[in-house]
């Protein structure tokens, strides 16, 4: 009988490559049936009030419209070594099984070093044994921003991360059991500083993408054999915004390819992203903020194809939340919010980032209707008063619950995005004006400007 999803488990699938003696049996079979994807990283806003360097998990149906799990928390912190994360990377092990490697640094203080890597063993993501930390090297330097992936030449597993022998460079360990490693070897070294490796093998080609700390561009390389010092590169340099780094690479369930560049800086636009049909060749086209949102507030993170079973475990192990956001379609690097009690749409990301949280619930004048009760100010509602958004307490009267009370729509610019109409103007509608929120009348017939300001995609 042909292996399927629904004949074998997770666990089934170990005991077969156990039983067969061939590595690789769990992991070709789960990856043939991935059909969502997980994401793991850490969080930082500009000025540290959403910085939490535990490890983070979201999952994902696209791999570019990401639901934060545990709301938002981590679910696994250090508790060794600097006591925190970063970089944290997922690789799904020839069993099916799963390893998570992160980098030994809490917060931001890039001046400190540590030799090591934390390192968690994990079934199915939603449980996380075997902690401990294992040795890189014994340079004093940094071991920064960790990629694993099974090199079948050695039967072996490689470890490529960042560190500085007189230049910054890439350093590789092999290891079986990601508890003892071999020696570091230089694995990429081209005559400049390079950072943030990100490693993958396709068919008989291993690619390697880096930073280019000389030009501050995002380059790939690749190799037939994956061995150390054996890597051309081959693309363009790739940027998006002032500055990016921190390359990942991901292959679709459907079989293209995504590259996502983590902004330099938690005040900028946290991730930008680019997409090809096939990753041999130099044609990877930007994505539009548009058309992905990544968790909120997530830094440095890494994605893995998943399966059904593990995406429903996700969700029912650590839950969705409980808020919401609002992402302008028009300018979508910006996001509703409250400030000073004005309702407005403000670039991501911002502090306090909870300003763009809202829980949706049920009219205060219609339960048929929406109202926006504020996370961080419970109990106030964004609501109009003389047309204009505002965030105000429920003061109880008639007037406030139906200034306060929407009716969700489809988007007047997007029918697959949301808009929303004023209860008691029906037909006016939320839209932002001059980065301000506002009702005004809209309808088929409106502008199209007009109507792609009263458009929003409902996110996490």
């Amino acid at each position: 009988m042909p292996l399927t999803r629904r004949a074998f488990t997770l666990g089934a699938l170990s005991t077969a490559a156990a039983a067969t003696g061939v590595l690789g049996v769990g992991r070709a079979a789960l990856a043939a049936s991935n059909t969502a994807y997980a994401m793991a990283y850490f969080t930082e806003t500009p000025s540290g009030v959403g910085a939490d360097y535990g490890l983070h998990l979201a999952v994902s149906r696209d791999a570019l419209n990401w639901t934060p799990l545990n709301r938002n928390n981590p679910v696994v912190t250090p508790t060794a070594g600097q006591l925190g994360l970063r970089d944290p990377y997922v690789l799904r092990r020839q069993d099916g099984t799963f390893v998570v490697l992160a980098t030994d640094l809490k917060g931001t203080n890039f001046g400190s070093t540590s030799q090591y890597l934390h390192v968690w063993d994990s079934t199915d993501l939603t449980a996380f044994t075997g902690y401990r930390r294992i040795r890189m090297h014994t340079l004093d330097t940094h071991t920064w921003a960790p990629a694993a992936f099974w090199d079948a030449a050695r039967g072996q597993y490689a470890i490529v991360y960042s560190a500085n022998n007189g230049r910054d460079v890439f350093l590789v360990n092999h290891t079986s059991d990601f508890r003892t490693v071999s020696a570091p070897q230089v694995y990429f070294s081209p005559g400049f500083g390079v950072l943030d490796g990100d490693v993958v093998v396709d068919g008989g080609t291993t690619y390697l993408y880096y930073k280019n700390l000389a030009d501050g561009y995002l380059y790939g390389a690749r190799s037939s054999t994956g061995a150390p010092n054996s890597f051309t590169t081959y693309t363009s340099g790739l940027r998006q915004g002032n500055a990016v780094e921190a390359p990942l690479l991901l292959r679709t369930n459907e079989g293209g390819w995504r590259l996502w560049g983590d902004s330099f800086s938690p005040v900028n636009n946290d991730y930008y992203a680019w997409s090809t049909s096939s990753i041999a060749g130099n044609s990877w086209a930007p994505l539009n903020q548009r058309d992905y949102t990544p968790p909120l507030n997530a830094k440095h993170g890494s994605m893995i194809g998943v399966t059904d079973a593990e995406y429903t475990g996700l969700v029912n192990r650590w839950g969705t939340p409980d808020w919401v956001r609002l992402k302008s379609s028009n300018l979508p690097d910006r996001y509703v919010r409250h400030a000073n009690r004005l309702g407005r749409v403000d670039p991501y990301p911002f502090d306090p980032y909870q300003d763009q949280m809202w829980r949706l619930v049920p009219g205060l004048a219609d339960p048929a209707g929406v109202s926006f009760e504020s996370v961080n100010l419970p109990g106030n509602y964004l609501r109009h008063y003389d047309y204009a958004i505002r965030l105000d307490p429920d003061d109880g009267t008639a007037t406030f619950r139906a200034d306060a009370t929407f009716h969700r729509t489809a988007g007047l610019a997007d029918a697959a995005w949301s808009s929303f109409r004023s209860h008691n103007f029906p037909t006016r509608y939320l839209r932002h004006y001059d980065y301000r929120l506002r009702i005004d009348p809209l309808d088929a017939g409106s502008a199209a400007i007009d109507r792609q300001d009263a458009t929003f995609r409902i996110t996490a």
